[in-house]
C-alpha cells in the first residue's frame, strides 16, 4: 500500500492564540490545517496497525465476496460503515489496543526520519526558505497581535481598576460622612437621653411627694369622716334619747294635768282639748302659770329638736361634701399617674427609638375606711 505525502512540519508553537478575536481568526485555520495534515501523516505512517483492524472486523464480508465483490466493499461500503461516530471510535480502540514491539516502533521511526531527509534532500532550498520565512513573519504577526492584545487588556484593566478605586474613594467619602453624622446623632441621642433621666428623675421625685400628699389627704380626709360618722352616731343616739326623754316628760306632764281637777276637765284622755266651753271664771290663774309653762317647755323641746335636726343634715352634707373630694382627688392622683406614665413613655421612645415598654400597673388607692 504506497503511503502518503507528508505535508510541511508544523511550527514550533502550536497552541493557538488564548485571545479569541476575528483578526486571529485565518492565523487559526492555518493552524488547524497544519494540524489535519500532521494527523493524516501519523495515520499514513500508521497504516500498519489499521489495515489489520479493518481486516479483521471486515472478514466475513470478503470471504463471502469475490474479487470485484470485495473492490466493492473496500471502495463503498467500508467507507460508508466507519462514517458512523460509533463504528469509528471502535475501530480506533482496538487499533489503540494492538500491542506494536518496540523493534517495530523503532523501525518505523528510522523509516520516518529516512524519508523526512530525503524529501528534504530532493526539495529546492528556496522554497523551504520561502516557507521558514513565510512561517516565521506568520509568527511574529501572531505574536504581535497577541502584544496589542495583551496591551489592549492591561489599558482596560488600568481603567476599570481606576474606575473601581475611584467608585471605592467616593462611597468611602460617604461612608466617612454617614459615620460622622451618626456619631453626632450619638452624642445627640445621649445628650437628650440624660435630659430625659434627668426630667424623668424630676418627675418620679414630684410624683411621690404628690402621691405622699394625697395619701396624707385621703388619711386625714378618711379620719375627718370617721369622725364626722361619729359624731353622726352621737347625735343620732343623743336625739333618741331626748326624743324618749321629752316623750317620758310628757306622759308625766300628762299624768298630772289628768290628776289635777282644773286641767282634766280641759284635756281628754289622748290629750286633744276639749270643744265645750269653759267658762273663764272658772279658770284660775294656777291653771294659766301651768298652762303657760307646758306651752314653753313644748316650744324648747321642739326647737331644740329642729336644732338636733339640722345638725344632722349639716353633718351629712359635710360628709357627703368630703365623699365628693375624696373621689376627685382620687382621681386627681389617678390622672397624674397616668399623664406621668405617658410623658415618660413618649420621651423615652423620642429619645431612644425603641418600642415603648408596657407601663407598670397603678398602684391601687387605699379602700374606704368605714
Amino acid at each position: 500500500m504506497e503511503e502518503g505525502v507528508p505535508c510541511p512540519a508544523p511550527a514550533a508553537k502550536l497552541t493557538p492564540p488564548v485571545k479569541k478575536s476575528q483578526d486571529m481568526h485565518d492565523e487559526r485555520s492555518k493552524l488547524v490545517n497544519e494540524y489535519a495534515c500532521r494527523v493524516l501523516e501519523l495515520l499514513g505512517m500508521g497504516h500498519r496497525l489499521f489495515v489489520p483492524r479493518l481486516l479483521a472486523t471486515s472478514k466475513e464480508d470478503l470471504l463471502q465476496a469475490d474479487f470485484e465483490g470485495a473492490l466493492k466493499f473496500f471502495r463503498v461500503q467500508l467507507p460508508k460503515r466507519y462514517r458512523a461516530e460509533e463504528n469509528a471510535r471502535r475501530l480506533m480502540e482496538q487499533a489503540c489496543n494492538i500491542k506494536v514491539p518496540t523493534k517495530k516502533l523503532k523501525k518505523y521511526e528510522k523509516e520516518y526520519q529516512t524519508m523526512r531527509e530525503s524529501q528534504l534532500q530532493q526539495e529546492d532550498p528556496m522554497d523551504r526558505y520561502k516557507r521558514e520565512n513565510r512561517r516565521l513573519q506568520e509568527a511574529s504577526m501572531r505574536l504581535e497581535q497577541e502584544n496589542d492584545d495583551l496591551a489592549h487588556e492591561l489599558v482596560t484593566s488600568k481603567i476599570a481598576l481606576r474606575n473601581d478605586l475611584d467608585q471605592a474613594e467616593d462611597k468611602a467619602d460617604v461612608l466617612n460622612k454617614e459615620l460622622l453624622l451618626t456619631k453626632q446623632r450619638l452624642v445627640e441621642t445621649e445628650e437628650e437621653k440624660r435630659k430625659q433621666e434627668e426630667e424623668t428623675a424630676q418627675l418620679k421625685e414630684v410624683f411621690r411627694k404628690q402621691l405622699e400628699k394625697a395619701e396624707y389627704e385621703i388619711k386625714k380626709t378618711t379620719a375627718i369622716i370617721a369622725e364626722y360618722k361619729q359624731i353622726c352616731s352621737q347625735l343620732s343616739t343623743r336625739l333618741e334619747k331626748q326624743q324618749a326623754a321629752s316623750k317620758e316628760e310628757l306622759e308625766v306632764v300628762k299624768g298630772k294635768m289628768m290628776a289635777c281637777k282644773h286641767c282634766s276637765d280641759i284635756f281628754s284622755k289622748e290629750g286633744a282639748l276639749k270643744v265645750a266651753a269653759i267658762s273663764r271664771e272658772d279658770q284660775g290663774i294656777e291653771s294659766d302659770d301651768e298652762k303657760d309653762s307646758l306651752k314653753k317647755q313644748l316650744r324648747e323641746m321642739e326647737l331644740e329638736l329642729a336644732q338636733t335636726k339640722l345638725q344632722l343634715v349639716e353633718a351629712k352634707c359635710k360628709i357627703q361634701e368630703l365623699e365628693h373630694q375624696r373621689g376627685a382627688l382620687m382621681n386627681e392622683i389617678q390622672a397624674a399617674k397616668n399623664s406621668w406614665f405617658s410623658k415618660t413613655l413618649n420621651s423615652i421612645k423620642t429619645a431612644t427609638g425603641t418600642q415603648p415598654l408596657q407601663p407598670p400597673q397603678a398602684t391601687q388607692p387605699p379602700k374606704e375606711s368605714t
